[in-house]
């Protein structure tokens, strides 16, 4: 079964990343009419979300025979839950194309869902039974309940982005295309990531230190990329590169400082990735998207926004705050804490909260509202990405 749920997950990969060149050619094949004088962007497009169905069924397909392998439902490690987040953003995907028909929506929710199921790949997704403290049906109310929260309000990031991309003035340079191009490269930050991880994983690289951890003990910690930040005060035992520097003092946790080693990585290989890209297209990646999007609809987009927060920002209070409160009493009988999640969930919520706020009651419509929700996806990938890599906690994934 583990092997039917990999060749699912891999045709569900494929799948959206073919629906993902179908709907930009949709969206930039306006020109082409069929013989009846039919905008040919409204077939294709079909096409397109018909590709994306059978992805989606390919990706539960993955989703139920994983959990069929495993006993529980596949939600317990990192792997599996940025999986099962990609799904669900999918999801929030379909829903929203059945109502609105729109093609300019897939053009950036699909890739995305594609550079999250990559990055999901890299870590490590061996079946394992579940930790005693994972061992409860609130395991399936919670973190699915989040996890579709967030597609949702990722949904509502990936439409605030196509409106900035539509309506930002890319003729000259200014804060507005600085800090979209920021986006354009926290987008490669995650691709580079997938690159890097996958290259040094196929070569076998690994090196050794010896260490003294959080607890005072001596234990040998292996990375498995050269190591630019090697662990505080740390003894190189093998592998040839390195390090350059140390690690912070207080990144002493059981794999902090090859987290942290790996997030260094990223930075540098999104840096030089980004340029690439640059000197391939000889303009701002954001420039370059705004011809693609001509045809979209702003003011569709600023709806479909706004519409998916209204419906995904309750589904995750309701998961990442009250069930989490609830699970949180059973297990350490505590509702609350300050564990880094939990601030996290705890900021997400306030910043919704305030998206909201501003969209009803002061009127931020348009640009203010777009760049609202873009903010709120970067808060939701930091609390995925940095606070799981880097910040140790009681709910970080191993």
């Amino acid at each position: 079964m583990v092997k039917i749920s990999s060749i699912c997950l891999l045709a569900a990969f494929i799948l959206y990343t073919l629906a993902t060149i179908i709907f930009t050619v949709a969206v930039t094949g306006k020109k082409f009419r069929n013989k009846s004088g039919e905008n040919a962007g409204k077939w294709i497009g079909r096409f397109g979300f018909i590709v994306t169905i059978i992805g989606f069924i390919a990706q539960m397909g993955y989703f139920f025979a994983r959990w069929s392998a495993e006993g529980h439902v596949p939600v317990s490690n990192l792997f599996e839950y940025t999986t099962f987040f990609s799904m669900m953003m999918v999801f929030a995907f379909m829903i929203i194309y059945i109502i609105y028909r729109n093609n300019g929506v897939g053009v950036l929710t699909l890739p995305i869902a594609v550079v999250i199921i990559a990055y999901a790949s890299v870590f490590p997704h061996e079946v394992e039974p579940l930790i005693p403290a994972l061992q409860s049906n609130w395991l399936k109310v919670h973190v699915t309940t989040v996890a579709l929260g967030e597609g949702i309000l990722s949904l509502s990031a990936a439409t605030g982005l196509v409106y900035l991309l539509r309506v930002v003035d890319q003729s000259k340079p200014s804060k507005k295309t600085f800090w979209l191009e920021f986006v354009m490269y926290s987008i490669t930050v995650m691709i580079a990531f997938v690159i890097i991880s996958f290259s040094f994983q196929a070569a076998h690289y690994n090196e050794k230190f010896k260490w003294i951890n959080e607890k005072g003990n001596e234990a040998v910690l292996v990375y498995h990329m050269p190591a630019i930040a090697g662990p505080y005060e740390g003894e190189k035992i093998s592998g040839g590169f390195g390090p350059l520097f140390p690690s912070p003092s207080w990144m002493n946790g059981v794999e902090a400082p090859r987290k942290f080693n790996t997030v260094i990585w990223s930075l540098l290989g999104g840096v030089v990735l980004y340029w690439i890209i640059r000197l391939i297209l000889r303009q701002r990646i954001s420039a370059a998207l705004q011809k693609i999007l001509k045809g979209v609809n702003p003011p569709l987009m600023d709806e479909i926004s706004y519409r998916s927060v209204a419906i995904g920002f309750p589904i995750f209070t309701l998961g990442g705050l009250v069930f989490a409160a609830i699970w949180a009493q059973q297990a350490w009988t505590r509702f609350w804490g300050w564990d880094p999640k939990e601030v996290w969930a705890l900021i997400t919520f306030l910043f919704y909260a305030a998206y909201l706020h501003f969209r009803l009651s002061r009127g931020w419509h348009g640009e203010k509202s777009a760049w609202l929700s873009v903010i709120g996806f970067v808060i939701i990938m930091f609390n995925l990405v940095f606070v799981n890599l880097v910040i140790a906690g009681l709910h970080s994934y191993a």
